[in-house]
C-alpha cells in the first residue's frame, strides 16, 4: 500500500445538491480520541445515537445520527465515522470543515493532534480501501460503481448480483480448478524419472476439457453483463423525410425530436436511451442523408456520418410511399453502398421499411423490417432485431454485471487454454510450454478480481467513481 492509503480521509458521500438527508463520512485509524472530543462522548459500535454536531465555539452546526464502525467490521475495514445530517450543502461543508479543523487540534488530554494527516477523500478512495483491506474484491468494488450508474432494473439487478460476488465465485472456482491442473503438470516436471504419467493418470486432458466449457459459460455470462452495463448504440439514417425523427419519438415513446413535412428538418443529432428487456439501447437520430443544401446542413451530415461510424447497429430507414421512384431507389443503393464501406460487416445494418400505414398491404420489397413509426405497428418486431443484433441472449442462470476488460480478460484465458490443449497433445515434449500457459490464463483470471493487478488498473478503476464512495 501506498502512503497515502495510510492517511485519515473524510468526504460527503451523499450526491451534490439539496436532499432530505446528507451524510459525511470519516476513515482512517483510531478514530474513536476524533469522535470523543468532537461529540462530546464515546459511541456505541454500530449505534445510531442523535445528538449535536458543535462548532469550534460549542453551538450545533446541525443535529443529526452518528454511527461508528471500529476496525475491522467496517465497509472500509478501518473505523469509520459517519454523520448523518439535513441535506443542505452548507450543513454538510461546515461539518467537514470543522473535522478538518479539529484533527489538528490538540485533545483534551493531550497537546497532540488527533488525526494530523486528516484529509479529503479521492473519487473512489473509500472502495479503493475496502478492497485493499480484503473487504471486497476488484470485480466487486467495480460493481459498486456499476449499481450506482445502472439505467436499467435488469442492470441494477445484475450489479447487485456481482456485488453480492456472484461473478467472483465464478472466477475462483475456475481459478481454483486451473491450479489443480497447474500442480499436476508441474509435478510431472519436477519427477520426469517416474514411470507412472501423473498427467495421463489424473485425466488432465478431461479437466482441461471441462475448464474450457466452465470457461466458454462464464464468458457467455460476462459477455451479457457488459451488453447490459454498456448498452448498443443505434443509429436511424436514411434519406430526409424517411421518417427517422418519428421512429425515434416512437421508439422513446416522447416527442424528442421535431417532426415536420419539411425535408431536412434535423441538423444535429438527436440521443434517447431507452431500455429493451432491461438492456440499454441508447438510439440517435441524425440528419437526412443526401448532398447538403447549406452549410449547417452539411454539418449535420457530416455528424451523421461520423455517429454511423460509431455505432454498435445502424437502422437504414426506407420510405415506402417513395421506394418505387427511381431517384429515391438510387439514392437509396448509393446510402446502402456507403454505409457497407463505412462500416463494414461486423455491424448490423437492419433495413426497415417505414409508413406502412400509408401503402397498401403488400409484401416489404427487400428483407427488412416493415412497420409505421406513425401507429408503431411493427415496433415490437423491431425491438425483437435490436436484441438479436445485440447478440442479448439472457443465460438460465442468471446474468451478473461485467465489463469489457472482464471479457477481454477471458477471452485471454481462452486463448491461453486452447495453446494449453495443443501442447497436452505433445505430452512430455511440450510439458514446459503446457505449465507456462496455464500460469498466465491464471494471471488473467487474477487480473478480473484484482488478485493480480498493476498500480496503473487500479488508478484507472476507482478514479472513475465519485467522490465520497
Amino acid at each position: 500500500m501506498l502512503s497515502r492509503h495510510h492517511d485519515p480521509i473524510i468526504a460527503i458521500a451523499t450526491a451534490s445538491g439539496r436532499g432530505a438527508v446528507g451524510i459525511v463520512r470519516v476513515s482512517g485509524t483510531n478514530l474513536a480520541p476524533l469522535v470523543r472530543t468532537w461529540l462530546g462522548r464515546d459511541l456505541r459500535a454500530r449505534e445510531a445515537t442523535y445528538l449535536p454536531f458543535p462548532d469550534a465555539d460549542g453551538t450545533p452546526i446541525d443535529q443529526g445520527l452518528a454511527l461508528f464502525f471500529p476496525a475491522p467490521h467496517s465497509f472500509t475495514g478501518e473505523d469509520v465515522l459517519e454523520l448523518q445530517a439535513h441535506g443542505g450543502p452548507v450543513v454538510l461543508q461546515l461539518l467537514v470543515v470543522r473535522c478538518l479543523a479539529l484533527a489538528q487540534e490538540g485533545g483534551a488530554a493531550c497537546a497532540v493532534p488527533l488525526l494530523p494527516r486528516l484529509r479529503l477523500a479521492q473519487p473512489g478512495e473509500f472502495t479503493e480501501r475496502a478492497f485493499l483491506n480484503d473487504k471486497i474484491d476488484l470485480a466487486q468494488a467495480e460493481a459498486i460503481a456499476d449499481l450506482i450508474d445502472a439505467s436499467t432494473e435488469a442492470a441494477a439487478r445484475s450489479a447487485t448480483a456481482s456485488l453480492s460476488g456472484a461473478f467472483s465465485k465464478q472466477v475462483n472456482a475456475l481459478r481454483d480448478a486451473l491450479v489443480r491442473l497447474r500442480m499436476l503438470v508441474e509435478a510431472t516436471l519436477d519427477f520426469p524419472e517416474e514411470e507412472i504419467d501423473f498427467l495421463q493418470k489424473a485425466d488432465a486432458q478431461g479437466q482441461l476439457e471441462r475448464l474450457q466449457a466452465a470457461l466458454q459459460a462464464l464468458q457467455q455470462q460476462a459477455t451479457q453483463g457488459a451488453l447490459l452495463r454498456e448498452g448498443i448504440q443505434v443509429v436511424i439514417a436514411g434519406q430526409p423525410n424517411a421518417g427517422k425523427s418519428s421512429l425515434l419519438n416512437a421508439l422513446a415513446g416522447a416527442e424528442l425530436a421535431i417532426v415536420t413535412p419539411i425535408a431536412g428538418t434535423t441538423r444535429d443529432k438527436v440521443e434517447k436511451t431507452i431500455q429493451i428487456e432491461g438492456v440499454p439501447v441508447h438510439v440517435v437520430d441524425t440528419a437526412g442523408l443526401r448532398e447538403g443544401l447549406d452549410a449547417v446542413e452539411k454539418i449535420g451530415i457530416e455528424r451523421a456520418w461520423t455517429a454511423i461510424e460509431g455505432a454498435d447497429a445502424v437502422l437504414f430507414l426506407h420510405d415506402l410511399t417513395r421506394c418505387d421512384g427511381a431517384d429515391y431507389a438510387a439514392t437509396d443503393a448509393q446510402i446502402a453502398a456507403q454505409l457497407a464501406q463505412k462500416i463494414g460487416r461486423q455491424v448490423p445494418i437492419i433495413d426497415v421499411w417505414n409508413k406502412a400505414d400509408a401503402v397498401a398491404e403488400t409484401p416489404k420489397p427487400a428483407p427488412g423490417i416493415r412497420l409505421s413509426a406513425k401507429t408503431g405497428a411493427g415496433l415490437g418486431a423491431l425491438r425483437d432485431a435490436l436484441l438479436q443484433a445485440a447478440g442479448w441472449q439472457a443465460p438460465a442462470g442468471g446474468v451478473f454485471m461485467a465489463r469489457e476488460r472482464h471479457v477481454q480478460a477471458l477471452r485471454s484465458v481462452d486463448a491461453r487454454l486452447m495453446e494449453a490443449t495443443s501442447h497436452l497433445a505433445q505430452n512430455a515434449q511440450a510439458l514446459d510450454l503446457l505449465a507456462e500457459e496455464l500460469r498466465l490464463a491464471q494471471n488473467a483470471l487474477n487480473e478480473i478480481t484484482g488478485a493480480f493487478s498493476s498500480d496503473d488498473l487500479l488508478g484507472v478503476i476507482f478514479s472513475s467513481f465519485c467522490i465520497g464512495k
